[in-house]
């Protein structure tokens, strides 16, 4: 399936200023560091939430917990997924309960990765709030799902693609909405 470049949300420069925006919003409504927990979900939000750790810890002197999620197994869409799902590490270090999580994720769309995001997190514990930060929200929810950190809003049509390139996993550093031609 070929796919045709739109347009251009982000450069590398922008994914990096977005970042340390959402750092410093979820340092300063979490006053600080304490109790607070990053969990990235799989698999782009595993390094943005890395990324956002480090500017944390640059702002605050200390690094808070990072932990990551893999949602395969709690997705309600799981039966279209494939026969056979490749199942990633979840990883959460530190005990949830009581503490403050913020999730973090590349795309907000639907809210259902986010639903089954929240649907692991409570099987690890019960933590006293969960917020939630994306890079990109380009709307069209069909959960009440909402992000508290956004770094971009952007609206879409149904029929594009927001794509975000991280140089972990990407030749490329960007964030683009494209289109099946």
């Amino acid at each position: 399936m070929e796919m045709k470049t739109k347009r251009r949300i982000m450069d590398a420069a922008g994914i990096n200023r977005a970042l340390s925006r959402l750092a410093s919003q979820i340092v300063e409504r979490n006053v600080g560091t304490n109790d607070l927990i990053l969990i990235g979900i799989r698999r782009r939000g595993v390094p943005l939430a890395e990324r956002i750790a480090d500017r944390i810890e640059q702002f605050e002197g200390a690094r808070p917990p990072l932990g990551q999620l893999d949602i395969t197994l709690y997705r309600d869409d799981l039966s279209t997924v494939g026969p056979s799902p490749v199942v990633n590490r979840t990883d959460i270090p530190v005990d949830v309960t009581g503490r403050a999580i913020v999730l973090i994720d590349d795309v907000l769309y639907t809210g259902r990765t986010v639903r089954a995001a929240l649907d692991q997190i409570v099987d690890f514990g019960r933590p006293s709030r969960v917020e939630l930060a994306v890079l990109v929200d380009r709307g069209h929810r069909e959960l009440p799902i909402q992000a508290d950190y956004v770094g971009k809003l952007v609206q879409t049509t149904e029929i594009e693609i927001v794509k975000v390139m991280l140089a972990d996993y990407d030749e490329d550093e960007q964030v683009i909405v494209v289109e099946k031609e």
